[in-house]
C-alpha cells in the first residue's frame, strides 16, 4: 500500500515536470476546446475533395486526439491519487 502510494506520487511528479516543459512550449487547450476543434476539422474533412488536404486535416485531428488522450490520462491519474488518499484517511 505504501509502495503504491510512493509510486503514484512519483508518477505525478514526473507528470508535473512534463507538463511544465510542455506548458513552456505552448499553452494546452482544455478538453472542450479540443473537441470543438475536432468537430470543426470533421466538417472540413467531409467537404474536402482533395486527398492531400484531407490528409492534412486528418493529421491535425490525430494530433488533437493525442492531446485529449494525454489530458484524460493526467486527470485519471489525479483521480486515482485522490481515491487512494481517501481510502487511507
Amino acid at each position: 500500500m505504501l509502495s503504491d502510494k510512493i509510486r503514484i506520487k512519483g508518477e505525478v511528479s514526473i507528470m508535473i515536470e512534463e507538463e511544465k516543459r510542455e506548458g513552456a512550449e505552448e499553452k494546452k487547450k482544455d478538453l472542450s476546446e479540443i473537441f470543438t476543434d475536432l468537430d470543426t476539422l470533421l466538417v472540413k474533412m467531409e467537404g474536402e475533395e482533395s486527398l492531400e488536404k484531407s490528409f492534412a486535416i486528418y493529421e491535425k485531428a490525430v494530433s488533437l486526439l493525442k492531446e485529449a488522450n494525454s489530458s484524460i490520462d493526467r486527470i485519471e491519474k489525479q483521480v486515482r491519487i485522490l481515491d487512494s488518499e481517501k481510502e487511507e484517511a
